[in-house]
C-alpha cells in the first residue's frame, strides 16, 4: 500500500520533536519495503548557528539522523504499530556512510530509504538523501526495536 503522511501523522510515529524531529512529510510509504520522505532545510534550523556562521552546512550526521527517522516510520508502519512509552528504536549500526555535497538553507532533502533486511526486531536499511537530483548522502543504517521499562518503573 502506498500513502503519504503529514507532519500530525509523523508525531504519532516518532518521538522526536523539535529542534530533533526531521522528517516535514512523507512522500510515499511501501510497508516492508520503502519510504520516500521530506525534510525542509531553512536558514532557522538552530545548528546554522555554530555550523557554521559565514557558510552554513547542515551537519552529516543530522542527515543520517533524517535517514534513520524515516527508517523508523518505515518499521513501525511494516509491523502494523505505533511507538509506545514500553519501546525505544535505536541506531544499531551505520555502515558505508558518504558525503556528497553539502546541504544548506533552502535545500529540500528527499529522503529515499529501502528496507534491505529485518528479524527480529533487527533492521537493516539503504538509505540515501537527494538534493533535487543530486546525491547528498548515502549510507547503510542498522536499527533495533528494543523495550524499555515504562515511565512509571523508571521512577
Amino acid at each position: 500500500m502506498n500513502s503519504t503522511m503529514e507532519i500530525h501523522d509523523i508525531l504519532r510515529y516518532l518521538p522526536h520533536r523539535f529542534p530533533f524531529l526531521l522528517i516535514d512529510r512523507v512522500v510515499s510509504i511501501d510497508a516492508g519495503k520503502s519510504i520516500v520522505a521530506l525534510k525542509n532545510v531553512t536558514v532557522n534550523e538552530p545548528f546554522f548557528v555554530g555550523h557554521f556562521p559565514h557558510h552554513p552546512v547542515m551537519p552529516g550526521v543530522l542527515i543520517v539522523e533524517a535517514l534513520a527517522q524515516a527508517a523508523a516510520i518505515l518499521s513501525f508502519k511494516t509491523m502494523d504499530r505505533l511507538p509506545d512509552s514500553n519501546s525505544i528504536y535505536y541506531f544499531a549500526g551505520i555502515d558505508h556512510a558518504r558525503f556528497k555535497r553539502p546541504v544548506g538553507p533552502g535545500d529540500q532533502l528527499q529522503l529515499k530509504v529501502h528496507i534491505t533486511r529485518g528479524m527480529r526486531g533487527m533492521w537493516k536499511f539503504s538509505g540515501t538523501a537527494y538534493v533535487g537530483e543530486a546525491v547528498a548522502t548515502e549510507a547503510e543504517l542498522m536499527c533495533t526495536l528494543r523495550e524499555v521499562p515504562s515511565p512509571v518503573e523508571r521512577s
